[in-house]
């Protein structure tokens, strides 16, 4: 945390001598005494120049340039840059899983290694905050999908089997050798 530099540094115009308390002997009339002239404790400070706007530019400063702006092609100071923001890192897990859980459409194994990977990628994305929430959800997905058709073909595949099995048990006669 930062805190404002103290008063009575060399730009603070609080910190200016303030004019000498007037004299009570003058009489009525009088020009009542002021300040000698000089330069104005009020004045904005150029950072450019190292001098207030309404002097002389500093040993060094542009000559040219306008007191209380920035030179040519610069911006003024105080004002960051807009742009894109900072890219956020993408979970390695996430990606993994949904590469996985999207190769077991061709081998029917890797889909539930897919969604179990997707899974623990959510929660490490959870706790760190980075990138590919999206990724480990589409791993999921696909990956139970995949594994409850994989399911669903092994079952029929078994159905199919015992009813051969069974057909061919009181259809016909049992050969021998």
């Amino acid at each position: 945390m930062t805190y404002p530099p103290p008063s009575g540094g060399p730009n603070d115009p609080w910190s200016q001598p303030s004019a000498p308390p007037a004299d009570p002997t003058l009489a009525m009339g009088q020009p009542i005494p002021t300040q000698p002239a000089g330069p104005d404790p009020y004045a904005p400070f150029d950072p450019y120049t190292g001098a207030k706007s309404d002097q002389a530019p500093a040993a060094g400063g542009d000559p040219y340039a306008a007191p209380g702006y920035a030179p040519p092609g610069y911006a003024p100071p105080g004002y960051p840059g807009y742009g894109y923001p900072a890219a956020q890192k993408t979970n390695g897990m996430a990606i993994a899983a949904l590469v996985l859980s999207l190769v077991g459409i061709a081998s029917c194994i890797t889909a539930p290694i897919g969604a179990i990977l997707g899974h623990v990628a959510r929660k490490q994305i959870r706790e760190s905050g980075e990138g590919g929430e999206g990724m480990a959800k589409a791993a999921i997905i696909v990956g139970w999908i995949l594994t409850g058709l994989f399911v669903l073909l092994i079952i029929f595949y078994v159905v199919i089997i015992v009813l051969a099995v069974a057909t061919a048990d009181t259809g016909g006669s049992t050969p021998t050798f």
